[in-house]
């Protein structure tokens, strides 16, 4: 895996070629010579943080809109609650 630093003037004039480093690794971004941000693809934030997809996230995707969601309706009756 390769590494990209970038100072955050260099950052705020090519955000594009940022972005398709940080599909090859990390873009550390500094700020007065001292990195201070990193920039990294969502697939490799997921991977280090262990993080799976949220149903939220999932509901934000193109095309999602189009989903018909059909939830049957439930034939099981209400109990009383024990609150002993």
């Amino acid at each position: 895996m390769s590494f990209t630093t970038m100072t955050g003037r260099a950052f705020n004039q090519a955000v594009s070629e940022a972005k398709k480093a940080a599909n090859l690794g990390p873009v550390f971004i500094t700020d007065r010579g001292r990195p201070a941000h990193v920039l990294m693809s969502m697939a490799t934030y997921q991977r280090l943080t262990g993080q799976q997809s949220k149903i939220a996230d999932l509901l934000f995707m193109p095309g999602a809109q189009n989903i018909e969601l059909v939830i049957p309706r439930s034939t099981e009756l209400a109990r009383a609650a024990d609150l002993s």
